[in-house]
């Protein structure tokens, strides 16, 4: 082949036009460039119908799952070059989204999945980046936004009203060593996007304050857990890579990470039991709400907010309230407390009757040991549940029972992976809906209300919803008619349920769930008449007239 027939051939298959019909090498090149691409990811689609679900799966698996690739070195051995039409083979690019680390087949320059420009800003500008630009237009500024976090002349608080951010950069220091077959999605990525989209709109540094970071010390991690797990995680620190499970990896940074994310907690929920905060927001890896008495798991080494209720009954609060609202049921709280009448743990997750992560959670675990009543949880039994079902939820549950509580502090495991475009959680949380969930929690125990990070993988989602939380805690009102909520036929029916149960031991609740009960009908009525125009709604603006947003519904569709 010439060089000019080479040239007219690269140009084309660039362009994705039909080669020279005039040449048979150019269409044979052509021809074999298609072939490589349908066969992988014909490959591909066969994986995923053969992913299975399973109760027991950790989180990672469940993540695998969803792409069909496995953890081993060599995931892409099914895809030989012996199996194509001929010796001419052509490697298919592959890359993994910035945003929601899908991988994505091709040169395309948005994500197949979420729609985020390959060369997102979104490092860099947070949820204030375009989705659908890269990063090249931005300033050296907006490059540097969040490099301000860590100054020392902001480490004082200027008045109790202010509104506390626990922060250290440390914590980036906590990451997977070696890739396996996809970015792990607890990445440090995570507390950078949130990091930027704060200091892009002013919020932090600006607004907020920082609040001088530690370690926290053994004896105050032996409040909430054992021996054997600080021993444990400590132990990591002599290990370049280790794993506590298959999906709660660490390396040699990993456990100073972790004491400082708990020792922040522990600061916070102090300064604002004292005073000296008006509330406050731990922007904090690794998340903690899995972690046990004794075990470390589900991305989670130490409990953070386990270590902030422990701290705050230390500064005088009798009775602490712990609300979840992470997609995932928080075991490893709920085993910390379950015989504690003192501290009152409250979850809402995807529960689908055990099947979905770490399959514990259900309406009937309610404490052991003479504290029954003080751990409810709202167990959803399906993806999708939006921002609607959610503050149903807390209005006919939360509030009801946390008032009838009477709380001296509020903490809130704040995992934003149910919220909309989450790879994970694959549910349908606007950041308004956990603005009106924050805004709603902001009336208890007089506002001395702490929110912990924990889990969520979109960083669009999780930036955007952070940012929506703390100009809650800054005093600013959510937009969200909560008169008008309409709650789904399966979100109706899992709060009927924990009402049936948790009536038994907070009496206040007979009355509601009488009333709820006899206006099922109604309620299933109007359910059926706005499901259509609910579900429309819920769609994102940009994947209305995306050309690939039917990608994300059938991922939705089949995950949920």
């Amino acid at each position: 082949m010439s060089q000019l027939e080479e040239g007219e051939t690269e140009r084309c298959l660039k362009n994705g036009e039909s080669a020279p019909s005039s040449n048979v090498d150019v269409q044979s090149e052509a021809a074999n460039v298609s072939a490589s691409k349908s066969f992988f990811k014909q490959n591909l689609v066969e994986q995923q119908k053969n992913a299975k679900r399973k109760s027991d799966m950790t989180l990672e698996e469940m993540y695998n799952g969803q792409h069909g690739f496995e953890d081993d070195e060599d995931d892409d051995s099914d895809w030989e070059p012996s199996a194509l039409p001929d010796h001419h083979v052509v490697e298919v690019p592959k890359w993994f989204c910035l945003n929601c680390t899908m991988v994505n087949i091709g040169d395309d320059l948005h994500c197949d999945v979420c729609g985020e420009h390959r060369e997102s800003g979104i490092l860099k500008r947070g949820h204030l980046a375009s989705p659908f630009y890269g990063a090249e237009g931005l300033t050296e500024d907006d490059a540097h936004a969040a490099d301000g976090l860590q100054g020392p002349s902001l480490q004082s608080f200027p008045s109790d009203n202010a509104t506390a951010i626990g922060f250290d950069e440390r914590m980036l220091l906590h990451e997977e060593v070696v890739m396996k077959s996809h970015p792990h999605p607890e990445r440090p990525d995570r507390i950078r996007a949130i990091a930027a989209s704060l200091a892009a709109a002013g919020i932090f540094p600006g607004r907020c304050y920082p609040i001088s970071a530690r370690e926290i010390t053994r004896e105050e991690l032996l409040m909430v857990h054992s021996v054997e797990n600080i021993e444990a995680v400590e132990l990591t620190s002599h290990v370049l890579s280790s794993y506590f499970t298959p999906d709660t990896y660490a390396n040699q940074y990993s456990a100073s990470a972790a004491r400082l994310a708990a020792g922040l907690c522990f600061d916070l929920a102090a300064a604002i039991c004292s005073g000296s905060a008006k509330n406050g927001f731990a922007l904090v890896r690794p998340p903690g709400h899995h972690a046990g008495v004794r075990q470390a798991m589900g991305f989670c080494l130490h409990n953070n907010a386990a270590v902030a209720a422990s701290a705050a009954q230390i500064a005088g609060a009798k009775k602490v309230l712990i609300i979840d609202w992470d997609v995932h049921h928080g075991n490893g709280t709920q085993e910390i407390f379950e015989k504690n009448k003192s501290v009152l743990y409250v979850s809402l997750h995807r529960h689908e009757g055990g099947k979905f992560y770490p399959g514990t959670g259900s309406a009937y675990e309610i404490g052991v040991m003479g504290a029954e009543g003080y751990c409810v949880n709202v167990p959803w039994s399906c993806g999708g549940v939006g921002d609607n079902d959610y503050v149903f939820a807390f209005q006919q549950v939360v509030l009801p029972i946390a008032s009838e509580f009477d709380p001296d502090f509020t903490i809130i495991s704040a995992g934003f992976d149910a919220a909309r475009g989450d790879p994970l959680g694959c549910c349908d949380v606007t950041p308004t809906g956990y603005a009106q969930m924050t805004h709603m929690c902001s009336a208890l125990s007089g506002g001395k209300l702490l929110v912990i990070l924990e889990g969520g993988y979109n960083l669009r989602s999780i930036s955007s919803s952070a940012t929506a939380v703390i100009k809650v805690l800054l005093g600013e009102s959510p937009r969200h008619d909560v008169e008008q909520v309409m709650p789904t036929k399966a979100g109706l029916r899992t709060v009927l349920e924990v009402l049936k149960i948790q009536l038994n031991y907070w009496p206040s609740l007979e009355s509601r769930f009488l009333k709820l009960q006899s206006e099922w009908g109604w309620y299933a009525l109007q359910e059926k008449k706005h499901k259509k125009k609910r579900g429309w709604a819920k769609v994102p603006t940009w994947w209305k007239w995306g050309p690939k947003r039917w990608l994300y519904r059938l991922w939705c569709k089949k995950l949920s």
